[in-house]
């Protein structure tokens, strides 16, 4: 085993350990808010429904995207593909559902290059936007003036738009060098496809961060832009945690962290707000999957008869 390995191995270690401690810190209020939790139910189905109107915004955009590079797919089989994938991003590291996606695409009769580089393009670009989301979102609560608001949305804009302009950096460079380099066509709509459809997503999954935290306790009192900031900022750090599978740990620090610096939760409540967050994510990306994969056999031998 190498040494990055045990080390990624000691800090998962060290954060699971960490939430542990946490969960267990708050064990009696935890219990309390168990024994006595009355969830609003109509809120939390509110919320599952933001989820999968993210979802669906998702797999739109990244549908648009490989027909950005003159592939075609129908959004059922981008829906499939998307869901089946995702199935392994639980798994360590962050390739695995990516080249599953590329995998599932090329037996759609979409190019791989095209599948892999519009998941590729979707994913940095979310990084960006939801950067961006969290800035504005959570202006108030970081106390942010808007004029560095406004100066990051622009770096935010102009690294969207730095792939467009490859193409013709590149062949700046093949004439001063006298060189023949080539770039794979990076669409300009695929980037920009895939910015207005992540940013659309973000907002969605802090809408439904408000109704499942309001659902089952929490004071509707707050801005929806703090609950938007925590749950966006929680992610993307968890995202950027490769060491961390599906940001496991570091999602949950830093969401308990951001409710109880905003006020909006505290305790037992900021435990169960933490867990359930988890626990409504995977279960509502999970269950599609497993279905759609379950189902693709039988798919396969409806199809498998005809002429």
């Amino acid at each position: 085993m190498t040494g990055k390995r045990v080390m990624r191995h000691v800090l998962q270690v060290a954060l699971l350990g960490f939430v542990a401690w946490y969960v267990a810190h708050n064990w009696a209020e935890y219990q309390h808010l168990f024994r006595d939790a009355h969830p609003d139910w109509l809120l939390l189905t509110v919320s599952s429904g933001f989820v999968l109107l993210a979802y669906g915004v998702l797999i739109q955009t990244w549908r648009q995207t490989v027909v950005a590079w003159g592939e075609q797919i129908s959004f059922v089989d981008a829906m499939r593909i998307w869901f089946i994938s995702n199935l392994a991003k639980n798994a360590p590291g962050r390739i695995w559902a990516i080249a599953a996606m590329g995998t599932l695409a090329q037996a759609r009769g979409v190019s791989p290059v095209a599948a892999v580089g519009s998941s590729l393009v979707v994913q940095l670009v979310n990084v960006v936007t939801g950067l961006l989301v969290f800035m504005i979102a959570g202006s108030r609560a970081l106390q942010l003036p808007w004029l560095v608001v406004a100066a990051i949305a622009a770096l935010g804009v102009a690294t969207l738009a730095a792939p467009s302009m490859l193409p013709s950096m590149v062949r700046l460079v093949n004439r001063v060098t006298k060189r023949s380099v080539s770039l794979p066509p990076l669409p300009h709509r695929a980037i920009w496809w895939a910015a207005a459809g992540t940013a659309l997503a973000w907002v969605l999954y802090g809408f439904a961060f408000e109704a499942l935290a309001v659902g089952l306790g929490a004071s509707a009192q707050g801005a929806s832009g703090d609950w938007m900031a925590i749950f966006i900022g929680s992610y993307l750090l968890g995202f950027i945690a490769v060491f961390a599978t599906a940001g496991l740990g570091v999602r949950e620090i830093a969401m308990a962290e951001g409710l109880q610096r905003t006020g909006l939760a505290a305790g037992g409540l900021v435990a169960l707000l933490v867990a359930a967050s988890r626990v409504w994510l995977t279960v509502l990306e999970i269950i599609p999957g497993v279905v759609l994969l379950l189902l693709q056999p039988l798919e396969r031998r409806g199809t498998s008869t005809r002429p």
